[in-house]
């Protein structure tokens, strides 16, 4: 029984045929197919760690931050991967602005004593 073999497709950018399941035209190098999302254990230190380190910066930055491409995967691994990695950047950003603020309270408390100290002279 012969086995049939794959018909390629169109690149739709070049209109060459391409094998099926290819990522990228082998004639103008489109992109055909995004490749999976990368679910190894230094992909995911490298997105939480990227999601813990740099929160803020990851929000402005949303659309180079790959926790959004993970969360929208089909893949149920991935699309957990991306949900740690935002409930990470979530808390870290929460940290961040409660230090921020306690580090505020405690730079007027200590200006405010220092003008109490000043005019007792």
């Amino acid at each position: 029984m012969d086995i049939p073999t794959p018909i390629p497709t169109l690149c739709p950018q070049c209109h060459q045929s391409v094998a099926p399941g290819v990522y990228f035209c082998p004639n103008c190098g489109k992109n055909l197919n995004e490749p999976p999302l990368s679910t190894g254990v230094w992909a995911q230190i490298l997105l939480y760690g990227f999601s813990i380190v740099l929160p803020i910066i990851a929000f402005l930055l949303v659309s180079k931050w790959q926790g959004m491409k993970y969360m929208r995967s089909d893949d149920p691994v991935a699309k957990q991967i991306g949900i740690v990695a935002a409930v990470l950047m979530a808390l870290s950003t929460i940290i961040s602005f409660w230090l921020f603020f306690v580090w505020l309270n405690q730079a007027v408390q200590s200006s405010l004593s220092s003008v109490g100290n000043l005019s007792g002279l």
